[in-house]
């Protein structure tokens, strides 16, 4: 048995957990990261939002990103079932601001380099270690991890605070039974990569398309390096399995069928890849902390990835949570209380965010006639899109409801506290 002390224990070393470390580093803080898997490792959602920006600039990683390889991407655009393809919406004309030319990311990469930093910053990283267990205290509070390497070598992580940046896998959430399914939100998507497929010229070279499909369904065209585009079927599972076709391949090819512009735009190009597939993939947590524990990026919630929210959330979840942690233990005190500030924010984000999907696939609601009604509301939706989810948008969505049936208010995650813990 191997025994380590720290601050803080990280669970998880994608973007959430790396961007936590990164943060914590800066504080001073002694900070661990348990990473199960090799890097780099796959993953997806490889389109940034520009106000990923200010988090990755918060860490000193903006000039790795201008200098990678990485696609730049200056905008995004719709395309309908017939090809005809929307204005693009162009960062640079609603957002005067060097973080309006964002990037096309391989996750594989980028991740690889977010955790890089983290490291170069003092955090201690440890990977092919897989976290099985909580270390809890005589008060019942959360006091670091228990944990086996691949050789099956046991350790504990003894800190005062673990952050849970799992991912998807939920570590926490799936252990204590937190997680909550979004039901309105039942998807599966499939997708691929293809070399060789087009891509549009000038600054649109390396925009994200969404392209649509019946029934609110849509594909994601995403340009990445080396003439790869990454390229996905998004739909309601009844839908995409309605005739009781299981397989992927051919689910991909009769949906591509459908829309003239992805049609097109693939007929150059071949796949090199499996396809792969995942749904129920907009889920929450009932909690967002409880003693000792603060829960970040996808292991805390994700939505419907839409209009490219996933990175985005998990880096300011994770700058976020690590500013938390850093705040409670100079108090000295470690209670789930202490990290529902941090709970509060994430949902706000989240729950203006889904508002926004929920409008995307209601049948009956068109931009064009919320902005003919609304005009000065166009500088909102900007404002959303772009990532600067932390704001008022009441008179955003209280106008949107009169066009489309919007869900209940994004519940706020509060905290499970037991004890009144101290470090």
């Amino acid at each position: 048995m191997k025994i380590y002390q720290s601050d803080v224990v990280v669970i998880g070393g994608g973007p959430a957990g790396a961007m936590a470390a990164s943060v914590l580093a800066d504080h001073g803080r002694d900070v661990v990261v348990l990473e199960k898997q090799p890097f780099p490792r796959y993953s997806i959602g490889e389109s940034l939002l520009p106000f990923c920006y200010f988090p990755l600039e918060r860490i000193g990683f903006i000039e790795k990103m201008k200098a990678s390889s990485f696609t730049k991407k200056y905008s995004v655009q719709f395309v309908s079932m017939n090809g005809k393809v929307s204005a693009p919406f162009y960062f640079f004309k609603h957002f005067e601001h060097e973080a309006s030319m964002t990037w096309q990311v391989v996750r594989s990469e980028f991740d690889s380099m977010l955790l890089g930093h983290s490291e170069e910053k003092g955090a201690q990283i440890f990977e092919k270690i897989t976290a099985e267990d909580f270390i809890v205290n005589q008060d019942d509070a959360i006091a670091g991890v228990k944990a086996t390497d691949n050789h099956g070598g046991q350790y504990e992580f003894h800190a005062p605070i673990t952050i849970d940046a799992s991912g998807r896998t939920g570590f926490t959430a799936c252990k204590k039974d937190w997680r909550i399914r979004d039901k309105r939100l039942d998807k599966v998507a499939i997708w691929s990569y293809f070399k060789g497929a087009k891509r549009d010229e000038g600054y649109d070279e390396g925009a994200t398309t969404v392209a649509y499909v019946p029934e609110k369904g849509w594909f994601w065209y995403i340009p990445l390096p080396n003439d790869i585009i990454s390229v996905g079927i998004v739909a309601d599972r009844n839908y995409l399995y309605s005739d009781e076709q299981r397989d992927l391949q051919a689910i991909f090819e009769r949906e591509v069928e459908k829309n003239v512009w992805i049609k097109d735009h693939l007929s150059t190009g071949e796949r090199i890849e499996e396809f792969k597939v995942t749904g129920d993939f907009s889920y929450r947590s009932k909690y967002c902390a409880t003693d000792g524990l603060i829960l970040t990026g996808d292991a805390f919630a994700f939505l419907d990835p839409v209009f490219s929210s996933g990175v985005f959330l998990a880096l300011k979840g994770g700058e976020m949570a690590g500013d938390a942690a850093h705040m409670a233990l100079e108090k000295k005190d470690v209670r789930g209380e202490n990290f529902e500030a941090y709970g509060e924010t994430i949902c706000r984000g989240i729950g203006a965010m889904r508002n926004l999907v929920f409008s995307f696939y209601d049948e009956t609601f068109n931009w064009r006639k919320l902005f003919d009604k609304y005009p000065d509301l166009r500088s909102d939706v900007t404002h959303c899109l772009i990532g600067d989810v932390y704001r008022d948008f009441d008179k955003l969505f209280g106008a949107i409801g009169e066009f489309a049936q919007l869900p209940e208010p994004y519940p706020i995650s509060k905290s499970l506290s037991n004890t009144a813990s101290q470090p």
